[in-house]
């Protein structure tokens, strides 16, 4: 009987991880870029060093089992390399959660980083230290660890990732200090990560965030039982961002979680009523109207 303990204690820690993330790494490079064979080494240990960093860092206090791990993709694409050990691009982040009582996984999160900047050098190490700024690439890393961790988490609970939101800000705010760019409020267009996170934890943007949970917890989560019921909710649910529209228009963070949703709502839509597609379209074009096109498409 001991032995069975015994062997039941040992089993117990492969049966639960206190990781959070279940990342998937790509770097690729852009086509008119010459990479050398050694650089082209140097991006193979890249991507192992971020798969490293994502999946074995433990990012919260809370224990995940293996198959609750968030499911996320990064491609970071070289597109410059300034100097020798330096360099220039974008990163793709991506960030899925899966519908209760079914298969279907939803996509939370999708977002094109245009202000990718590091210097990364053979045999370096990544390691997050909280409160601490120890290069870009970590902190970068770190910011969109946390922030898919929030995303998931108020797709759960209303409001329930501030606590992760709160973290990627801190991580901002010390990043600043490095003059890397992505990290400021006065940098063009407001699509950085900087108005990333200081949105979602602005009071304006609490009715994103009750969208957030009304269209996963109510909507999402209901499909398999009443889709007719599910499909209602999450145009309440979208509904809701009318009123950030009004006092932010054209904010990345509801065009983001739009854009995110376009593709899902239009295969919800392939067999609701007429009235209910016309309802639905003209609702995501007064949010994100320069989509316009692209959410008429569900009319079709």
């Amino acid at each position: 009987m001991k032995h069975f303990i015994l062997i039941i204690l040992l089993i117990c820690p492969l049966l639960i991880s206190s990781q959070e993330l279940n990342c998937q790494v790509t770097v690729v490079t852009d086509a008119k870029l010459e990479v050398t064979s050694v650089e082209q080494e140097i991006f193979k240990q890249l991507e192992q060093t971020i798969f490293e960093m994502m999946n074995n860092t433990q990012w919260t206090k809370d224990v995940f089992a293996v198959e609750e791990r968030i499911n996320c993709v990064l491609q970071l694409q070289i597109k410059s390399i300034p100097s020798p050990g330096s360099y220039a691009g974008s990163i793709q982040i991506q960030s899925t959660r899966p519908a209760f009582n079914s298969s279907y996984n939803t996509t939370l999160f999708n977002f094109l980083d245009n202000d990718l900047a590091f210097a990364f050098s053979r045999n370096s190490i990544l390691i997050y230290a909280p409160n601490q700024f120890r290069d870009n690439l970590t902190s970068i890393l770190a910011f969109y660890a946390y922030f898919i961790i929030g995303m998931d988490y108020d797709s759960f609970s209303l409001k329930g990732g501030s606590k992760y939101f709160n973290e990627a800000q801190q991580i901002v705010l010390l990043a600043q200090s490095s003059n890397a760019p992505g990290w400021k409020s006065k940098e063009s267009g407001k699509r950085n990560r900087f108005w990333l996170v200081d949105n979602i934890l602005h009071q304006l943007f609490e009715p994103l965030r009750e969208c957030i949970y009304q269209y996963h917890r109510n909507g999402i989560d209901m499909l398999f039982e009443d889709k007719d019921k599910g499909r209602k909710a999450i145009y309440k649910s979208i509904d809701l961002l009318t009123s950030v529209v009004r006092s932010r228009p054209n904010s990345i963070n509801t065009q983001n979680f739009v854009q995110a949703k376009s593709n899902e709502l239009k295969n919800l839509s392939v067999d609701a009523e007429n009235q209910e597609k016309i309802k639905m379209v003209n609702l995501l074009k007064k949010i994100d109207p320069s989509n316009s096109s692209k959410y008429q498409e569900i009319l079709n």
